[in-house]
């Protein structure tokens, strides 16, 4: 269900597949955009990690786990959702994807409920 692991993005559709099927894997959704951000709108089900905290957060709260899940992150364009991917795979997380578009793809494809800015 998830992208090939040589690609950076996942699609809204691939998400919302992702979210909304029963048989869909375990996976971490994160938001690193920031708090004021947050409090706009959000995903369903996503945890906040700021890509202004993400050094310090991320490797512990995603990485240096016993068993690291997927994750898939997004921002609001998708632009440091990508500089999250990236910088998640450098530390050896293979199985991670940016939202292409961000929130506000999501917003104009999936979900109209969600607020755009």
């Amino acid at each position: 269900m998830f992208p090939p692991t040589e690609d950076t993005e996942m699609t809204p559709n691939e998400l919302q597949t992702l979210l909304s099927s029963n048989d869909s894997p375990v996976f971490r959704l994160i938001d690193c955009r920031e708090i004021d951000e947050y409090a706009i709108c959000r995903i369903e089900k996503a945890e906040l990690i700021p890509l202004s905290r993400f050094a310090a957060e991320a490797p512990d709260k995603l990485i240096e786990t016993e068993e690291p899940l997927p994750v898939v992150v997004y921002c609001h364009h998708g632009i440091r959702s990508m500089n999250a991917t990236l910088f998640l795979r450098d530390k050896g997380l293979e199985k991670v994807w940016s939202l292409a578009g961000g929130i506000d793809l999501w917003s104009t494809q999936i979900d109209p409920e969600v607020p755009r800015y």
